[in-house]
């Protein structure tokens, strides 16, 4: 496992001292629990992202995402992103 270590500004220390207390976690814990939902809300906008702008597939956007096709689905509809483009249909259609 790798270590990262950084500093933050005192405001953000106090506040992700209120996430340990709340939480009931210990620094390391939390700041890796942290950490990871922000990296996979990051895949996911990444993944929207290149669907919205045509440069994958809807199936790749959604492994990129982390997430199944119908999740993935769901998410699209609700950021109101049209997925469905000519060029990318039968890719998507044979990755089903």
């Amino acid at each position: 496992m790798g270590t990262i270590s950084t500093r933050v500004p005192d405001e953000l220390e106090a506040e992700l001292e209120a996430y340990f207390e709340e939480e009931k976690l210990d620094r390391s814990t939390a700041v890796r629990k942290l950490l990871s939902e922000g990296l996979e809300e990051w895949r996911r906008e990444q993944a929207l992202d290149q669907l919205a702008a045509g440069s994958i597939t809807f199936s790749k956007a959604a492994e990129l995402a982390g997430m199944s096709v119908w999740d993935f689905a769901q998410l699209a509809k609700e950021r109101d992103i049209t997925w469905v483009a000519d060029d990318h249909l039968d890719a998507d259609l044979e990755a089903l």
